[in-house]
């Protein structure tokens, strides 16, 4: 549509190319702003430009048949979170009683609508995450928390078992200031349980949710088109009581009232 603006075949190659470099500078400015984590450092001074066209997916989850574009119904809450590979991560929540639905993408970095294999060479910043949509009214953001913290080691920093690489990093992308109270209250109260186990320190992001984009579709519900399919995911023994993370809120809501 913007080569129609121009009769020169010159000045249409180069707006062609200035408009990804516009958007890559504005996600820079964006990147940051939102966080000072210590990732950015090194893949926000020359990410790779990515694109402007989004990757497409179906529009259908594959195990629940519900939607997996927005807009959402509006009952319903998001929550994001970066545990390792995406694949066992996405079916651990999809199993849940309360989720309407989930998708498998990347956040946390600079490079716009990123294909895998740039994600897997460390030059975008983007953690593979993973996008919940549940009913509060069913499972809570607490509940939600539980799962992420016992089913992966968060003590691991670039990386995740066998899978290297800050794409594979820990972190909570929170949408508003309750979900991100709760994760660092969790995140406090889980130190707790894996020092007792005798873990290292929690090197879990939690940072403000921004921009999520999707995988490929070959990525989403994997572990459901090939059910004998790799999955990294491991629990580790330590425990995270979302009753706990409620009872800490609400002690602090009310010191601050």
């Amino acid at each position: 549509m913007v080569c129609h603006c121009f009769s020169s075949s010159f000045l249409r190659g180069r707006i062609i190319h200035f408009l990804p470099c516009f958007v890559v500078l504005l996600l820079l400015n964006i990147c940051a702003s939102v966080s000072s984590d210590k990732w950015y450092n090194a893949y926000t001074k020359k990410p790779l430009a990515g694109r402007l066209a989004p990757v497409i997916v179906d529009p259908k989850h594959a195990v629940l048949g519900t939607s997996a574009l927005p807009p959402f119904p509006k009952q319903y809450e998001t929550a994001l979170f970066s545990m390792g590979c995406f694949w066992g991560a996405e079916r651990k929540f999809w199993t849940q009683s309360g989720v309407f639905s989930t998708q498998v993408g990347y956040s946390g970095g600079c490079t716009p609508n990123p294909h895998y294999d740039e994600v897997r060479s460390g030059k975008t910043g983007h953690a593979e995450t993973v996008r919940v949509i549940f009913d509060p009214a069913v499972i809570s953001y607490e509940d939600l928390l539980q799962l992420f913290w016992e089913n992966h080691d968060p003590t691991q920093g670039a990386g995740q078992g066998d899978d290297t690489g800050p794409q594979y990093r820990s972190v909570v992308h929170y949408v508003n200031m309750e979900q991100r109270s709760k994760a660092e209250i969790s995140m406090k109260l889980f130190q707790l349980e894996l020092t007792r186990l005798g873990y290292g320190e929690i090197t879990t992001e939690i940072v403000p949710a921004h921009l999520f984009y999707y995988a490929e579709d070959y990525h989403q519900q994997y572990l459901h088109k090939n059910p004998l399919g790799y999955c990294g995911l491991r629990t580790n023994g330590a425990t995270c009581s979302p009753s706990l993370i409620k009872n800490e809120y609400g002690s602090e809501r009310n010191h601050d009232l």
